[in-house]
Order: structure tokens, then C-alpha cells, then sequence
């Protein structure tokens, strides 16, 4: 070994090791995810660094895709990550659909297995409306505003085992399975629970303390 790498490595290799760690819990245990856009609004806003448990549905090897064991499966209300092969990008969306479902929306009301959706006024603002979306008991909250796009409706599908239909809680500004299709259960890389902080990209990047250690619903 040269002699300068050799030297280099002594006075830095407990540096090298704990970036290395680091690097190996980011990508395999924990991590946070930068939110760009506003398509699960109201529950996600742009800004904010959401907290991702990378071992809440398998454990896999560091800087890979590959599980080896898969410790439990996504529900319906589950806020998840997944890293998209229709979509080329690492999105964020909520679980609607679960293998076996039969799911349908009309008018961005959505109909489960044969039960429609119950919906609760919480607020309007401008053009857009804030409303609580009940399924059988999985409360969130959506956003809706006056002009819904082509795919506010769709007919009955079937999800298919190994597969998951996801939607964003911007219900009319989302680039979900609606259009890039379902979602592999390979994909999935995590769930989110939690904003860790939240920049305010209207107010010159500065920190919004409301949404500090923001709990998701």
C-alpha cells in the first residue's frame, strides 16, 4: 500500500467507518426524504423532511433493493415510499388498495370493495376544499379543488397479489397510480409517520416550528 494512503487511512479510518455506518443505517434501517411538491397535501406540505422507517415492512442489504426478510406488509392509511421503475423517481403516497381489493372512484369519491367512502367537510380556502375521507374506519385528510382532472373517476379494478394502489392525498394534483399504474411490493422501501422539520420555501428556506416532530395521519 502506498505509503500516504497507508498514513491517511490511520489518522482517518474511524472518520471512514462511522460515515460508512451512517451511510449503511440510511440506506437500510432509517432515513428522512425531502418533499419537492404538494401532492399529498394537506398532510405533507412542500418542505418538508419526512421521517422514513426503512425496516417497517422488510429488511434488506445496505444499498440494495434485495429483502431478506420481509417483516410485515403495508395497510390501508399506510403513508409509504417506494422507488417508482414506471415513474423513474422516488415517490411518497398513501396505500388505498390492497391486493385482493376491488377499488373505484367516481367524482374522487372512492368506493372499496363495494363500500363507498364517507366524506366530512373540514374546510374551504380559496378554491380548495379540505375534507376528512373515512374507509371503513381508515381516517385521513384530503384535498380537493374546483377542477378535477381526468382521472377523478376510474372503473372497478382488482389490485392483484403483490401489487398496491396508491394515491396522494392532493387528490386533484398527483401523479399516482392513476397514472404510472400499481405499485410492486418490491418497491416499497418505507413507511413515513413523521415530519422531522419542514423549510418554508415561500419565506426564504426558514423553518416552519409548527411542523416540527409533526406526527402523519
Amino acid at each position: 500500500m502506498n505509503p500516504w494512503i497507508k498514513r491517511v487511512w490511520k489518522e482517518n479510518r474511524y472518520l471512514v467507518i462511522a460515515i460508512f455506518l451512517l451511510f449503511c443505517f440510511r440506506s437500510a434501517l432509517a432515513d428522512w426524504n425531502t418533499v419537492p411538491t404538494g401532492s399529498m397535501k394537506p398532510t405533507i406540505v412542500e418542505g418538508d423532511r419526512v421521517f422514513v422507517n426503512k425496516i417497517a415492512y422488510d429488511l434488506r442489504i445496505p444499498f440494495t433493493g434485495i429483502s431478506i426478510k420481509r417483516l410485515s406488509n403495508p395497510e390501508r392509511g399506510d403513508i409509504v415510499t417506494f422507488d417508482s421503475e414506471a415513474a423513474d423517481l422516488t415517490l411518497i403516497k398513501r396505500v388505498i388498495g390492497l391486493p385482493g381489493d376491488t377499488i373505484e372512484m367516481m367524482n374522487n369519491r372512492l368506493i372499496v370493495n363495494g363500500k363507498p367512502a364517507t366524506y366530512s367537510f373540514i374546510e374551504h380556502k380559496n378554491n380548495d376544499l379540505v375534507v376528512e375521507e373515512n374507509i371503513n374506519g381508515c381516517r385521513h385528510f384530503i384535498k380537493l379543488n374546483g377542477f378535477p382532472p381526468n382521472y377523478s373517476s376510474f372503473l372497478p379494478i382488482v389490485v392483484p397479489k403483490g401489487k398496491y394502489l396508491v394515491l396522494g392525498d392532493n387528490r386533484n394534483n398527483s401523479a399516482d397510480s392513476r397514472v404510472y399504474g400499481l405499485v410492486p411490493r418490491n418497491e416499497i422501501r418505507g413507511r413515513s409517520k413523521l415530519v422531522v422539520m419542514s423549510l418554508n420555501y415561500e419565506n426564504h428556506y426558514f423553518p416552519r416550528s409548527s411542523r416540527f416532530l409533526k406526527e402523519l395521519l
